[in-house]
């Protein structure tokens, strides 16, 4: 397969991926936001995990200065210069598929072509008229309908191992980056928060939620969520679809199967990589420290995503 073929295929999955994982995140910050805690009733630090978790704090800043939830909403949804919003994610994907319109399914670009033209008629209309938790299962159900016309209707090839690469990419960073967004926000109180605290309890069930974990969560620990338990269904479970072994694994597994010599850098750093997740435990994760086991890890995927990119990707 060509380069820039395969880097096509590969970011429209990531940048599809990327928007449903945005709404997620801003759907579940935005309901936290309206429950006043601790006095506060703004909810401002609930959706600035949002900012940090994308690194655009300091983008949003200088543009806007000082948090704003209704503005804060418009720039993670549809702000059109915005590299990071869903509106240009979508818009990204839309193009990318474009590209290789001859190497996908008509019902895989049907569905992306439609989730575009419908995405401008929401943008048009403007979100307060459509609301927010509205357009956030709109995104989610639209990126729910796309895997399911790629797994139903696509030849198990190249092709198609390079859009379940794009899409464990960036969900793994996904789920490190809300975790360590989590512990840039709150600080020590996020590991060692009360299971009786009200506070504790909903914001770890606001990330629970945001990756679907949740029903995980209950049918594996008893209790309040709280940053043990969370952290290892999160990182360490292979059974949970969004964690970051199921993601690593994925990996693994796809570039294990991508024919030639040119991969076996990354080969060989996605192997490395779901072995140390297989044999470490939470505790030996918590006894480092949560907040730098995750810069770290967060460094190797990046890692991993620029050794495909230049073992696969480049366009030579």
């Amino acid at each position: 397969m060509l380069s820039r073929t395969a880097s096509d295929l590969y970011w429209m999955s990531r940048y599809l991926e990327r928007a449903e994982n945005l709404a997620r995140m801003l759907d579940v910050c935005y309901s936290l936001s309206l429950m006043p805690q601790a006095g506060r009733t703004d909810g401002n630090d609930e959706l600035a995990m949002a900012l940090l978790s994308t690194g655009t704090l300091e983008v949003y800043q200088q543009r806007h200065g000082e948090l704003n939830a209704e503005r804060m909403l418009q720039f993670f949804a549809l702000d059109e210069d915005n590299p990071a919003s869903i509106y240009c994610c979508l818009q990204a994907a839309r193009s990318n598929a474009h590209a290789v319109r001859g190497r996908i399914t008509a019902d895989m670009w049907e569905n992306i072509n439609a989730t575009w033209l419908e995405m401008r008629g929401i943008a048009e209309q403007g979100l307060g008229r459509y609301g927010i938790s509205r357009f956030c299962e709109w995104v989610k159900e639209r990126s729910h309908l796309f895997r399911g016309a790629t797994s139903g209707t696509i030849m198990r090839n190249e092709a198609y191992s390079f859009i379940r690469l794009g899409t464990f990419i960036e969900r793994g960073d996904n789920t490190l980056r809300l975790l360590d967004a989590r512990y840039e926000m709150f600080g020590e109180e996020s590991e060692e928060v009360s299971d009786r605290s009200a506070r504790g309890y909903y914001q770890w069930s606001a990330l629970l939620r945001a990756l679907s974990s949740f029903e995980a969560y209950a049918g594996v620990y008893r209790g309040s969520p709280a940053a043990g338990k969370v952290s290892e269904l999160l990182l360490l479970r292979p059974d949970v679809p969004r964690s970051l072994r199921a993601c690593v694994e994925e990996l693994n597994h796809i570039l294990a199967s991508l024919p030639g010599d040119n991969g076996r850098p990354a080969q060989r750093l996605a192997a490395e990589l779901e072995a140390r997740l297989r044999y470490t435990s939470i505790e030996e994760v918590l006894d480092e420290g949560l907040h730098a086991w995750l810069s770290d890890f967060i460094g190797q995927v990046r890692q991993l995503a620029r050794t495909i990119h230049g073992s696969y990707l480049e366009v030579i």
